[in-house]
């Protein structure tokens, strides 16, 4: 086996993207980093190099355990990559006034005003 795979092939056989041409699109747009620099979707990736996949809006923090090129299943793969992602905090509460409520008053426009961040 080699001890160098391709990152796009990587990324795809660790089931970060459903296809392989996903994750060369990602390469392609800067999402993808190894060791911190964005990378091209040829560069070879090798044990103990992390990578930083930008997924949705957030970063995925991954560590190369084993080089695997083609895909394989949730248990071999998961064995392939270290995942360093630290916990996404919780969604964000959204306050919402109830539908013809009218206009806020004065007191509840300074709570809105704290719940914002604007006091």
């Amino acid at each position: 086996m080699s001890d160098a795979v391709r990152v796009d092939a990587w990324l795809w056989a660790v089931r970060v993207y459903k296809t392989r041409s996903a994750a060369t699109t990602a390469c392609r747009a800067g999402h993808v980093r190894v060791n911190g620099d964005r990378v091209k979707a040829a560069q070879p990736v090798r044990i103990g190099d992390e990578l930083r996949v930008r997924i949705h809006g957030f970063d995925r923090i991954l560590v190369v355990r084993k080089p695997i090129a083609k895909r394989v299943g949730a248990a071999p793969a998961a064995e392939a990559a270290e995942d360093r992602t630290p916990p996404r905090d919780p969604t964000p509460v959204i306050a919402q006034r109830d539908r013809g409520a009218g206009r806020p008053t004065k007191r509840e426009r300074r709570e809105i005003d704290r719940f914002r961040g604007r006091a």
